[in-house]
């Protein structure tokens, strides 16, 4: 299993061009970056526009006020009444959406190349002239409070997760949920969004990406017609955050009702921007596809099929993000076995790794899928678009996207072994289990947490 939550993927791939064409760079005098990636296999485009704010720039009290904008963004400007922004792309043929997670909030839309300027439009619009109707946002936050229920509160794995993240992260922003805590939700007001959106939403806090069947300098032309008077922000600098040190395994039970129990486990460990080597991230992804790389890694072959220990069980970890994050292992135990059997399998394979080096030949197989994975993903403009807009908005150069695949060939079985002592040790390490209650529970027991550091 994957990490539960609201989360955005990041696929990376090596070559930032397509049949020879470069992935050109430009920065508008109000400080915007636009980003275009040629690709001309088919007449699409994408159009992603990427702010630099999302649930770790939130303070506490207002948890949730990036995702609520984000919904809000579809509701008019001067210009364009309520919900017109996805009438007119719908009536261009075009699809759009919005996604909202940690560290960015990002707009998209898909199109036939020739309908791009239409999207720019109505972007560079509300970008700097959102009308906030109180009205509106009464109704809309109700619409993001029922989504919390519904996709949170009500599904015990979700559950176990944001108290799991909660516990993890004790000074980073990381331990909030993106939708926001429920009270926080009740208590938001329309003038927390407007100070909210005049604060992050300019265009010296923004990068465009365009991908697709387009010619870089009309693409800047078109975007300086509609974003260059955009006037920019005094955007807060953030001061750097760290976790502190933690002395001990932290644990914690949630109880909520569900028909399995849950394990989820998570060791502190750097990301590109904070580690103390180069390499060490690299290694970490090479050590989650070890233990969780398909059908023939260690978790399925010796935790599903081999011993019959778990029902499911996975790794996950991702290199690129504003802060340190988690490495993840979590699983359901088999039919017959318990939570303490699961637990002490997942460790097992994990104290394998600390002793015994990974095979040539299973490591070169590892490195066979990365690679395969990362060019299986150029097919999709959309996927293109996202990891430099991603990449970009957590504050680290598009560029890194050509060295990925040969960072990735580089790590040796030896720094593999090298991340699992230093990183994967009880110290760092948040255990969360999910006990289960009777679907149908006396009403007003509720979801109860403990927890306890030993």
């Amino acid at each position: 299993m994957k990490r539960i939550g609201i989360a955005i993927l990041i696929l990376l791939v090596a070559g930032h061009g397509f049949a020879g064409e470069e992935t050109v760079e430009y920065r508008l005098d109000n400080g915007m970056k636009l980003i275009v990636k040629p690709d001309r296999r088919a007449p699409i485009v994408v159009s992603q526009v990427w702010y630099k704010v999302g649930a770790s720039y939130e303070p506490d009290g207002v948890t949730g006020v990036s995702h609520v904008l984000e919904h809000m963004m579809f509701k008019g400007t001067a210009s364009h009444g309520p919900n017109e922004f996805s009438r007119i792309i719908s009536e261009n043929g075009g699809e759009e959406n919005a996604f909202t997670g940690n560290d960015y909030t990002a707009y998209f839309q898909t199109l036939a190349s020739d309908r791009l300027e239409v999207a720019l439009e109505l972007e560079a619009d509300r970008m700097r002239n959102l009308t906030l109707a109180a009205e509106e946002f009464a109704k809309e936050v109700e619409v993001v409070k029922e989504e919390r229920r519904l996709r949170t509160e009500d599904k015990p794995t979700a559950l176990t997760y944001e108290q799991f993240q909660a516990v993890a992260y004790r000074s980073l922003p990381y331990g909030r949920p993106v939708i926001g805590w429920m009270n926080d939700l009740e208590n938001m007001t329309v003038e927390d969004l407007e100070r909210w959106y005049r604060l992050w939403y300019a265009p010296n806090n923004a990068t465009l990406v365009v991908a697709g069947d387009v010619e870089p300098a009309a693409v800047l032309t078109m975007v300086k017609r509609h974003f260059g008077e955009l006037k920019p922000e005094s955007i807060p600098i953030l001061k750097p955050l760290r976790e502190p040190s933690h002395h001990g395994t932290a644990r914690l039970v949630v109880r909520a009702p569900a028909k399995q129990p849950y394990l989820l486990m998570g060791y502190r460990t750097p990301v590109i921007a904070t580690a103390a080597e180069p390499w060490e991230p690299y290694a970490l992804e090479m050590l989650a596809a070890v233990l969780d790389g398909g059908d023939s890694a260690r978790f399925s072959r010796n935790l599903i099929r081999g011993s019959e220990v778990a029902a499911s069980a996975g790794a996950d970890y991702g290199a690129f993000s504003r802060l340190p994050g988690l490495f993840e292992l979590d699983g359901i135990p088999a039919a017959g076995r318990t939570v303490d059997e699961l637990e002490q399998a997942l460790l097992a394979e994990v104290e394998t790794l600390k002793e015994t080096l990974v095979d040539e030949a299973e490591l070169e197989r590892i490195r066979a899928q990365v690679v395969a994975e990362r060019v299986f993903e150029q097919d999709s403009l959309f996927y293109q678009a996202m990891q430099i807009g991603a990449l970009e908005t957590q504050g680290y150069d598009w560029r890194l996207l050509d060295e990925y695949v040969d960072n990735m060939r580089g790590v040796t079985a030896e720094q593999i072994r090298q991340v699992a002592r230093k990183y994967l040790v009880e110290d760092q390490l948040t255990v969360a289990r999910l006990d289960p209650r009777p679907m149908a529970s006396v009403e007003g027991s509720g979801a109860g947490g403990e927890r306890n550091d030993g």
